[in-house]
């Protein structure tokens, strides 16, 4: 499969998506924990009754330094003596034959038996308590961490979209119940859980309450409301932001306690309606969202040095949209735009490291480019 790409915004380059350049099929082994023990161990039992039954083939070149006669008994006892150790020497091979299989077939045999047993003991002992210790540091230290609830197609962009903005990978928490889908998060640097994201006990196990957001999307609207409705039970001040697909069942999503309600639905649409209206309004829109584009909106606090200023003379040099203000949304055309306060938290548009050079701010750089100059 080639890699897919598209057009940058306003043109140049075509810019590469995210992914993998392909991914190969695979198929889950959904084998339970008893059960691939018991593989294991009738694996080494089968191992062991085919060395008996060889050695039981082959008794004339065995001697028994004790009776001189060499019993099915006598037999086991070599045999298993012989898979796990050295010997005593009170049974020992004398022919060549005998000494021939040893050395061919019960020593291949003994380090197979020693690997099985091994790797079971570093399996359900070494390995599972290792993990435990682990995950168990990495709850203590959780603090300031992003919580993503569900690792299906919007959550999985979701989270490759915070990596490229600059979100380290340790600080993501992905709950999912499907191993699958965590070891594709687990790839990526993620921290991971597979368990039901509705149970209090998986959310306080991550320290929901310390989390600095909080991503909901469950693939069902009904689960992402009662997950939203048990965040908010243990975290009161953490941001949430779910994703619903019903227009009705958006205002239960704010009631449950989500600050923020996505519908990639009406999203569409809108990105539908604006493309019947232009052909680029749409790609701009799309360009907007991303951080790989040319452009990028960004909301934040404004600094110190901007109180008083206008909302177009931000230090950024990006362009100001909207200034929220004590939980009212404030034009960039209106009056109380012209003089910002403390505290406003604004919408801006900036350009992004892909188009410091001709993004949307070219104009305004040239331009003082050209102060510079004169």
């Amino acid at each position: 499969m080639s890699e897919r790409k598209q057009p940058a915004a306003g043109g140049g380059d075509a810019k590469r998506m995210r992914g993998p350049r392909f991914q190969p099929l695979r198929r889950a082994v959904r084998i339970p924990v008893w059960g691939d023990l018991g593989i294991r161990l009738g694996l080494a039992l089968l191992l062991i009754t085919a060395v008996i039954m060889i050695h039981w083939w082959d008794r004339e070149g065995l001697v028994d330094n004790l009776d001189g006669d060499v019993s099915f008994l006598d037999v086991v006892y070599f045999t298993m003596i012989s898979i796990t150790t050295t010997g005593f020497g009170d049974i020992a091979p004398i022919s060549d034959r005998a000494r021939l299989v040893e050395a061919v077939i019960v020593t291949p045999v003994r380090f197979a038996v020693l690997f099985i047993f091994v790797g079971t003991a570093y399996n359900f002992i070494i390995k599972r308590s290792w993990e435990k210790w682990r995950m168990a540091r990495i709850q203590e230290q959780l603090s300031n961490h992003i919580v993503v609830l569900g690792y299906g197609i919007s959550g999985s962009e979701a989270v490759g979209e915070l990596i490229e903005r600059g979100t380290d990978p340790s600080c993501i928490v992905v709950i999912d119940p499907s191993e699958e889908r965590l070891a594709d998060a687990e790839a990526l640097g993620c921290n991971v859980m597979a368990a039901d994201a509705t149970r209090d006990t998986t959310l306080k196990a991550v320290r929901i309450n310390e989390a600095q957001n909080v991503l909901v999307s469950a693939g069902r609207d009904d689960t992402s409301i009662l997950i939203v409705l048990t965040v908010r039970a243990l975290a009161p001040n953490v941001p949430i932001s779910v994703v619903v697909r019903a227009d009705d069942n958006e205002p239960l999503a704010r009631q449950a306690g989500a600050n923020n309600v996505i519908n990639p639905v009406r999203f569409t649409g809108l990105l539908l309606a604006g493309s019947a209206k232009g052909e680029h309004i749409a790609e701009y829109l799309a360009d907007l969202a991303s951080v790989s584009g040319r452009v990028q909106l960004v909301e934040r606090e404004i600094t110190e040095e901007e109180c008083g200023c206008a909302i177009g003379e931000l230090k950024t040099g990006g362009r100001g949209l909207r200034v929220y203000r004590d939980g009212r949304a404030i034009g960039f055309w209106e009056e109380e735009c012209q003089k910002l306060q403390k505290g406003d938290i604004i919408v801006e548009i900036i350009a992004t490291p892909n188009g410091e050079t001709r993004g949307d701010g070219h104009i305004r750089d040239d331009r003082i480019r050209e102060d510079e100059d004169a």
